[in-house]
């Protein structure tokens, strides 16, 4: 059994067949997604696409939507969590973080929001779900500050120190399509080379499309796309796609407590 621990299975991208996305991607033995919010509005969204389809969820805003957010969001996602914590289905706070890839949303904005998101992971001891481009050590400075219950650094793509760093605190690191690719040397070293206990799978769909994508009709990644980006790390890594996956659930579950006590 796969597990992808970051699918935006609510996002527009899906609207037209998403009952198909997931019937392909339970047919391809993928039958948990964790399913990450992007803003307070999509906060009902995540909840609503996660108990429909028996899948979880994590709230969150992302550092891409912060400049249409308001600061009072923030009281909006503590009123949400607090009401979530009865709900099994939620998982984490996420999907949060830092990119520096970009100019804009600002970098003072971003950090204000991710702080203020850290401190409500704290508050009521959840784990983290974190968006980390070009940004790894000044996401490792705030975790430093605001010291939260582990979780998972999204799409890592930093160095071996950083990701020693990260680990250190706690987080698992996230693989998906980005490992595919034959010119991602770094990611694919990782990917062979990290402890077994230090990392997960991931779709991060309808985004971070796999190699095999690239060229074809559609960029549009699918969650059940993860079976094949598990057998690519099985061959990196030298195992059994089937161990693989078993692999991955203990550390899905180990990275969001509430997720292995959803499972169980």
């Amino acid at each position: 059994m796969w597990i992808d621990t970051h699918c935006h299975l609510d996002v527009a991208e899906f609207d037209a067949d998403r009952d198909a996305v997931v019937a392909r991607a339970r047919a391809a033995g993928v039958s948990m997604m964790v399913i990450p919010a992007v803003e307070a509005n999509a906060f009902a969204r995540v909840r609503d696409c996660a108990h429909r389809y028996g899948y979880a969820y994590a709230l969150g805003i992302h550092p891409l939507y912060v400049d249409r957010a308001r600061e009072e969001d923030i009281e909006r996602l503590r009123e949400t969590i607090a009401g979530a914590l009865g709900d099994p289905r939620f998982v984490a706070v996420g999907e949060i973080g830092l990119d520096n890839h970009v100019e804009t949303p600002g970098r003072e904005r971003q950090q204000w929001f991710f702080a203020e998101q850290l401190r409500l992971a704290r508050r009521f001891e959840l784990p983290v779900i974190v968006h980390v481009r070009r940004s790894a050590d000044d996401l490792l400075k705030y975790l430093r500050r605001i010291e939260v219950r582990g979780g998972i650094a999204h799409a890592f793509n930093g160095s071996g120190d950083q990701a020693q760093r990260l680990i250190g605190r706690g987080l698992s690191l996230g693989f998906g399509g980005a490992m595919t690719y034959d010119g991602s040397l770094r990611i694919r070293r990782f990917a062979a080379s990290l402890p077994d206990d230090s990392w997960v799978l991931e779709t991060d769909a309808p985004d971070i499309p796999p190699q095999w994508l690239r060229g074809g009709p559609t960029l549009r990644n699918e969650p059940f796309e993860l079976a094949r980006i598990g057998a690519t790390m099985a061959r990196l890594r030298s195992r059994a796609p089937e161990e693989l996956a078993v692999t991955n659930r203990a550390n899905a579950c180990r990275a969001l407590p509430r997720l292995g006590a959803l499972m169980s």
